[in-house]
């Protein structure tokens, strides 16, 4: 019987680190499922990114024809009250 009592002694630390064994494979598929879901996450993230690059991109056009539009309109402005001024002058 006391051969017994060695084994089950003896085989204790073996269970516990079969235990720990099995507790870390569960961490590692946990981490490694993690990671899969933060580098999808990541490539949303970068094609999200891009396309704010292109709508700003395409704002700061838009805002650069405005401002050239702008400009266009002043000056048609300041001719058009300019020819208003002359024809006024011609029917004095």
């Amino acid at each position: 019987m006391p051969r017994t009592a060695t084994r089950t002694i003896e085989l204790e630390p073996i269970d516990r680190l079969e235990e720990k064994v099995k507790l870390l494979v569960g961490l590692v598929e946990r981490l490694k499922a993690d990671q899969a879901s933060a580098a999808e996450e990541n490539q949303r993230l970068a094609r999200e990114l891009e396309s704010m690059h292109d709508r700003l991109a395409a704002g700061v056009t838009a805002t650069s024809e405005l401002s050239t539009l702008k400009e266009e309109r002043d000056i048609i402005r300041s001719r058009v009250s300019d020819m208003l001024e002359q024809l006024e002058a011609l029917n004095l």
